[in-house]
């Protein structure tokens, strides 16, 4: 097709991409044609815009290591990825899900944890957190045997990939369910931490006028042939981010109840206060499959001032 304005811009790709074979690559490459072209047109793209743009997905790009991937946080950030999840889960979208953001920070090779095993791998200062987690199929049926990956942040902010200081695997673990689908695990309680801003993600959150937090959580991804893997994360209800998280991954559904106690613990070496958490979690029938790890290794010093 010779192109004669910019209206035929549009119809010449439609007609392009209308080739492709297979059936839902065809039918999305439609709507991003539509949806793209719209966009530039409804807020008539400068030529200059258009190359920062390409230079924000370039930096992007850039940005993203064997330790940290730019790209995701970027999508948690525009809450491209809560979408996606809330659209995908809860019977499409229609009712209330457990499910949540995968996040930046999984590693796929987390150790191998027995049930009462703690997360702590090298000195972690902060209360002690005991977390009891049951997990049910929708007719409240144990399900036994899922395996669990738990991880989660320091009390510093920081996962042990972001932290040269942190042992190898702190702070992360991988779990069987029992018979009665139940395991249980000691750790420190999880910290709010800032997301990096040193990158195009940093730039789009000051030019938004907002604050750099996520809340406190765990992470867990519970993975079972027969089932869709449940990626979770359970926020802690006290902390002063709750209600506006960068990354808009907060629901109502993954509120925990993280209980205070200031007595000591029954568990060796906890000091009062400490925290409890005791976790239910509902797997829906579906297809077990594990995600792509968005990071593959731990930072060293080196990489940590090269940001």
């Amino acid at each position: 097709m010779i192109i004669e304005n910019q209206a035929m811009v549009t119809d010449a790709v439609l007609e392009a991409v209308s080739r492709t074979e297979d059936p839902r690559l065809r039918e999305i490459l439609l709507a991003l044609v539509r949806h793209l072209h719209g966009f530039v047109r409804e807020i008539h793209l400068s030529e200059r815009e258009f190359q920062q743009a390409v230079g924000i997905i370039a930096a992007m790009g850039q940005k993203t290591t064997a330790s940290h991937n730019e790209v995701v946080l970027m999508a948690g950030s525009l809450g491209v990825s809560s979408l996606v999840c809330l659209l995908n889960n809860g019977s499409n979208g229609q009712t209330e899900t457990q499910a949540n953001l995968l996040g930046p920070f999984w590693r796929d090779d987390q150790p191998l944890s027995a049930s009462g095993d703690s997360l702590v791998r090298s000195p972690t200062r902060g209360p002690g957190l005991i977390v009891r987690v049951s997990i049910e199929d929708g007719k409240g049926r144990p399900v036994a045997g899922a395996e669990v990956d738990v991880w989660h942040s320091s009390p510093e902010g920081l996962y042990e990939n972001q932290d040269p200081a942190q042992t190898e695997m702190n702070l992360r673990g991988r779990f069987v369910s029992d018979a009665a689908g139940r395991f249980h695990f000691r750790s420190v309680k999880p910290a709010g931490y800032p997301i990096p801003t040193d990158g195009p993600v940093g730039e789009l959150v000051r030019a938004t006028r907002r604050h750099n937090f996520r809340p406190a959580h765990l992470h867990f991804m519970i993975y079972k042939p027969g089932f869709k893997t449940l990626i979770s994360q359970i926020y802690s209800p006290d902390d002063e981010h709750i209600d506006s998280d960068v990354q808009f991954g907060v629901t109502r559904a993954l509120i925990g109840n993280y209980v205070r106690h200031d007595e000591p613990s029954p568990e060796p070496g906890f000091a009062g206060p400490w925290y409890s958490l005791d976790q239910r979690f509902v797997m829906e029938p579906g297809e077990a499959k594990r995600p792509a790890a968005p990071i593959r290794a731990k930072a060293t010093a080196a990489t940590q001032e090269s940001r």
